[in-house]
């Protein structure tokens, strides 16, 4: 199972962290941007080939020490189909050097409309009798506020496609509390009504380590929920956004991990992404100074959970 896979990368490289790619024109060197523009112009495409350069320096650079990237979508379909290209290929670059995929495209339908995009994301496309892997990351994050619908299209395809997915729950945003700290008739909250439909549906996809299939995406802003969930959803892997520039740290995201270092796998997107603006080095060295982030944030992290092992 993919989540099984990504436990095993984790305690691998000894790191729980996750490197968002959700690159702005604005983060990428000019030098990369010239290079770019000069084949394809100031457009469209030359802007989704200097995102996919970019994201290739920083998947060549972290390859051997983050276990998986996280691209945001909407980075990408902001440059139309050129864009979405070079998703497909940051996607398929990332996987032919080892490491997991998580797209962040936060999708929410029910049905078969739901039933395309996990064809689409995690599963194949049909053409005339023939299947096409279209995108091929390992997971998905979805959102599953229009209930058990918009779910179990999914399951189905994480199944037959080995895949996972990882549900919003208790999102990093400082107004996620408006609707997801509400309390409903049981007293029980919104957010922990959801993490509890994450552990009902995960018993369709179990791991062999415990976690199943179905994630559930915890923000490391709100570690009080972090520690809440961690404890009631012993079965389900959180995706934690919120490190780095959002505020988190190796303090707020422990609560996330189970006593064998496990449980979650904590993001960092702008800190890892933008390191050689913050270092001010030269720009040539985006990708060792992502490098350099990256461990860093593995190195903090992992002092604070310890060495992380698979359960016997």
């Amino acid at each position: 199972m993919a989540m099984d896979r990504l436990l095993e990368k984790i305690v691998e490289l000894q790191n729980p962290t996750v490197a968002g790619l959700d690159p702005k024109l604005s983060y990428i060197p000019e030098s990369i941007r010239a290079e770019s523009y000069g084949k394809y112009g100031k457009a469209l495409e030359g802007a989704a080939d200097a995102l996919l350069t970019f994201n290739k320096g920083l998947i060549d650079a972290l390859c051997d020490v983050v276990p998986a990237v996280k691209p945001q979508a909407a980075y990408y379909e902001m440059y139309g189909w050129q864009g979405v290209k070079a998703l497909t290929e940051t996607i398929r670059y990332a996987r032919e050097k080892g490491m997991a995929v998580i797209t962040d495209g936060k999708r929410n339908d029910i049905g078969a409309t739901m039933q395309a995009y996990a064809s689409a994301h995690l599963g194949v496309t049909e053409v005339e009798n023939e299947t096409f892997e279209a995108f091929g990351a390992d997971a998905l994050t979805v959102n599953g506020y229009l209930g058990s619908d918009g779910i179990k299209p999914l399951l189905e395809v994480c199944k037959t496609g080995d895949k996972g997915i990882f549900v919003l729950v208790k999102t990093s945003n400082p107004s996620s509390g408006e609707l997801q700290d509400k309390t409903l008739s049981d007293s029980a909250t919104i957010y922990r009504t959801m993490g509890n439909m994450c552990e009902n549906w995960g018993k369709e996809l179990p791991g062999k380590y415990g976690y199943s299939g179905v994630g559930a995406v915890v923000g490391a802003t709100y570690p009080a929920q972090l520690e809440e969930l961690r404890k009631e959803l012993p079965h389900t892997f959180f995706l934690v956004p919120g490190y780095g520039a959002q505020g988190g740290g190796a303090e707020d995201v422990a609560p996330a991990f189970d006593e064998n270092g496990l449980g979650a796998i904590v993001n960092s997107s702008r800190g890892i992404m933008c390191a050689w603006q913050k270092e001010n080095c030269a720009p040539e060295e985006y990708a060792q100074a992502a490098r350099r982030e990256a461990i860093r944030m593995r190195d903090e992290i992992v002092r604070r959970i310890g060495t992380i092992k698979l359960p016997k």
